[in-house]
């Protein structure tokens, strides 16, 4: 089957171990299903995989994807829930010591077909499509968990958006203009900050900007490029929400602002399949959308990493099957 996968791990020219070719199928293992990919979409995460971040090598080739949406051996059209959580576990699957995502110790969603847990499978309503679903289970449930479950803020709060352009963070603000936050980002170019603004925020700043005023909550997935403007722009008793760090992980100093002034800082990560299923159903009854910057076939796999790479991105990036 058409697969795109990575067999050995290169930190430093991540697009040179990208392959696109065929791979066996999938095994499927008591309690599992197949699921025939319509559409999955890419994320840092990948880019992360091919530099062999959280992949060693032993467990190569792998296929990457965490993100799907197809028909499962049935014909119903479902949605993948990324997160695999160990067996036997109940709760808060995030929360699972054990946890893995597709295409970590399990073979991703980058093919015609991959094997999934029964559990991790939603059902796709009609209103969606597969590219818009296949949006849904990392950046956009990831935007979901920060804004909705970890934030503590309410609509009518004021949050900053660190960058404009990705995944999780198009997927903050469509998320927090429809639900009536105000909702401030900044962008790296005037071409991403006027984007920002077509998909709902209310005002684009350029990164490190003085702001009008400090703010409620922000969310952070940039790390340390954008760590101590974070810290300086909340109010006292603000909260900043991170959940991840694309430019790195040293957070520099700035503990002292932090306790002096009462911030929270919260970790989040991805979401639970019943946050899944909530973001879904926001989604089918609202009528909100992942923005899609780009679908390519996959056997195009490559353009798509390249956009992403050289943050060429305005939404999210989707590859159809």
């Amino acid at each position: 089957m058409l697969a795109a996968f990575v067999s050995k791990p290169a930190p430093d020219d991540p697009l040179s171990v990208l392959e696109v070719g065929d791979r066996p199928e999938p095994e499927v293992p008591e309690g599992w299903t197949t699921v025939q990919v319509r559409a999955a979409s890419l994320n840092q995460h990948d880019l992360f995989s091919l530099r062999g971040v959280g992949l060693p090598v032993e467990r190569m080739p792998m296929v990457l994807g965490t993100d799907a949406a197809g028909l499962d051996a049935d014909g119903n059209e479902v949605v993948v829930h990324g997160v695999v959580a160990s067996p036997g576990w109940t709760g808060d699957e995030t929360l699972d010591p054990k946890r893995t995502l597709f295409s970590e110790l399990y073979q991703g969603t980058f093919a015609d077909r991959v094997a999934v847990p029964r559990r991790n499978l939603l059902p796709k309503p009609a209103e969606l499509s597969f590219a818009e679903a296949a949006c849904l289970p990392t950046a956009w449930l990831t935007a979901y968990r920060m804004l909705f479950v970890k934030s503590g803020l309410r609509p009518g709060s004021t949050i900053l958006v660190q960058g404009a352009s990705g995944g999780v963070a198009t997927a903050l603000i469509r998320l927090a203009s429809t639900a009536g936050y105000r909702v401030w980002v900044t962008g790296r170019s005037e071409e991403k900050r006027a984007a920002a603004l077509a998909l709902g925020a209310d005002q684009a700043f350029e990164p490190g900007a003085r702001l009008p005023e400090r703010v409620d909550g922000v969310m952070e997935s940039v790390g340390k490029v954008t760590w101590s403007h974070s810290i300086k722009s909340l109010r006292p008793g603000g909260v900043v929400v991170t959940c991840g760090a694309t430019t790195g992980y040293d957070p520099g100093a700035e503990l002292n602002r932090v306790f002096f002034t009462q911030l929270s800082v919260i970790g989040s990560t991805m979401g639970t399949r019943g946050e899944l299923e909530d973001l879904i159903e926001m989604c089918r009854v609202t009528g909100v959308r992942p923005e899609i910057d780009v679908e390519l076939p996959l056997a195009q796999a490559r353009d798509g990493f390249e956009r992403m790479l050289e943050g060429r991105t305005a939404g999210k990036i989707v590859f159809s099957l």
